[in-house]
């Protein structure tokens, strides 16, 4: 018979259905990322109650165009197609969430997820390289993932062409692999994939922040690169340019405190570029699965509450910057005497190139707090967006 702590541990989130569906639906709003959702979360402490105050706070924020906030039955519809495709949602507080990524201070609020959910929080691995891959790189893929899948280790990739489909191809076999795609579950990308999308859903697990419908563009890629980061105990590189998406799954990997590995290239092969460089700033040396299995810890670190969960650590202080004591409760201290003061100073250091919200902090005299109420109010009125890594970037034409 299950221990009863093991068997509380996997009942389900004993949230009321109602709640659950109002935490899609704010986390489905538009405005709302994830940075402002566990913000609003913090401050309001239920979904419903959050979901209320929005159109007031957006039109302070200077919102003209309004706020759509999902109804439950629209949510309701899209829950039943997403059972019908042996799809569902889980939430940041789920006890089925990946248990790594909940120490990612930008971790989704949702996640819609095809096939086994629990491949999403065992020992695991990204393996990421150029779409355009050689040869080399792509049979240096996939017998590393058969090597790392046979030891244990869950790999988890992006599903693109070259380097990721070579991945998942070698950890197939052992049903120890985990796609994390662009899109929603309902899209194939790219298209010949398809068949390999099918048996990762049967064998391991798709998992995506997109809902159904989400056609994959290339500003949704980093958000992809975010969750094989967050997931994964380390990453390894496999052939890279020195300007790829794959040095921003890296970039993110390392911001996560995660190890970084990489097969070194040829110097005159333009895909080893990146990866090369990353060995030359302290990477491991990666030729085989055990120069991989040496770094791992053999145990994943504890399950990290939600921030707006009763009783977590971060309910009253964010760990997402390098500041610390950012106040995530209701109190006075949260919002500023004169918030104007403080968006007259940030709006400047804002551009549509992502900047660290550690640099506009240092830039102002302000303090953590009032400045990222500031940038939450400026996310509300749909002029900013929080990017993954901590930074935030103007919205286009704003």
């Amino acid at each position: 018979m299950m221990p009863l702590p093991d068997l509380v541990q996997n009942l389900p989130y004993l949230l009321p259905e109602t709640e659950r569906l109002d935490m899609l639906r704010l986390a489905r709003t538009n405005g709302v990322g994830p940075i402002n959702f566990g913000r609003l979360m913090c401050l309001y402490g239920q979904a419903s109650v959050a979901l209320d105050a929005l159109p007031e706070r957006m039109a302070a924020a200077g919102r003209s165009d309004g706020v759509h906030i999902p109804s439950r039955s629209d949510i309701e519809d899209e829950l039943e197609r997403l059972r019908k495709m042996g799809g569902r949602a889980i939430l940041r507080s789920d006890p089925d969430y990946p248990v790594l990524l909940t120490h990612v201070p930008d971790a989704p609020p949702v996640l819609f997820i095809q096939g086994d959910a629990k491949k999403l929080s065992v020992r695991s691995i990204g393996v990421v390289g150029a779409r355009n891959a050689s040869s080399a790189g792509i049979r240096m893929s996939g017998s590393l993932s058969t090597e790392l899948a046979s030891a244990g280790l869950c790999v988890v990739s992006g599903l693109a062409r070259g380097i990721d489909s070579a991945a998942h191809e070698g950890a197939l076999p052992w049903g120890l692999t985990v796609a994390a795609i662009a899109g929603g579950l309902d899209y194939f990308y790219p298209p010949e994939n398809a068949k390999l999308q099918a048996e990762i859903a049967e064998k391991g697990c798709i998992v995506t922040e997109a809902p159904l419908g989400t056609v994959p563009q290339a500003r949704h890629f980093p958000r992809r690169n975010r969750l094989i980061a967050g997931m994964t105990q380390g990453c390894v590189i496999v052939e890279a340019a020195l300007k790829s998406g794959t040095l921003i799954t890296a970039r993110l990997a390392a911001q996560y405190d995660r190890i970084l590995f990489s097969v070194p290239g040829s110097p005159l092969d333009p895909r080893s570029r990146g990866g090369n460089d990353l060995l030359r700033h302290g990477a491991v040396v990666t030729e085989n699965a055990q120069d991989v299995l040496n770094q791992l810890g053999l145990h994943l670190p504890p399950r990290n509450p939600a921030p707006w969960e009763k009783g977590s650590p971060q309910k009253r202080e964010f760990s997402g910057f390098s500041e610390p004591g950012v106040r995530w409760g209701n109190s006075q201290e949260d919002v500023p005497d004169d918030l104007q003061s403080v968006l007259r100073k940030v709006r400047p250091l804002l551009s549509v190139t992502p900047v660290a919200v550690d640099d506009v902090v240092r830039h102002c005299q302000f303090s953590v707090s009032a400045i990222l109420t500031a940038l939450t109010e400026l996310e509300l009125g749909g002029i900013v967006e929080f990017v993954p890594g901590g930074r935030v970037a103007l919205l286009p034409n704003r």
